[in-house]
């Protein structure tokens, strides 16, 4: 993977995309962070995610980020994620319809952000972490699917 500093755009995601991703990540474990530059929490917990892929790198482990940010603000996101040294490739929403991208990421979701989506080597979501989560939690989860 590339550091985010190479970064020139980032990559739209649609519902179709998303699966694609799971997709090309699969015997891998799999982190999808849905953030926003606006969201605090989110800006707040992007360093401690990107040290977790650092660390757990070599044991198979992906971080895969969406941003939430509308097309006008994503210079905003390439930005951020540069100077946290964000792995690539990186996204941003771009769905014809947010209610059907977010049911096809899961269906018990609001779209609230942060969110994180946990899966495992066979593909399968193993955990959800919508809001303002502890790290602790999350690498928890992580540890028990690596």
């Amino acid at each position: 993977m590339m550091p985010a500093a190479d970064a020139d755009r980032l990559t739209p995601m649609d519902e179709a995309g998303f699966g694609k991703v799971l997709q090309a990540n699969r015997g891998k474990v799999v982190l999808v962070n849905f953030w926003a530059t606006w969201c605090e929490p989110c800006r707040q917990e992007m360093p401690h995610l990107v040290a977790l892929e650092k660390k757990w790198r070599e044991r198979g482990f992906v971080l895969v980020t969406v941003s939430a940010d509308e097309p006008e603000e994503e210079p905003d996101a390439r930005a951020f994620l540069r100077s946290h040294a964000v792995p690539l490739p990186a996204y941003i929403k771009n769905a014809s319809s947010d209610e059907a991208f977010i049911t096809a990421v899961d269906e018990g979701w609001s779209g609230a952000l942060p969110a994180l989506f946990l899966y495992g080597r066979d593909g399968r979501k193993a955990a959800s972490f919508i809001g303002e989560t502890e790290l602790a939690d999350i690498e928890t989860a992580l540890r028990k699917l690596l």
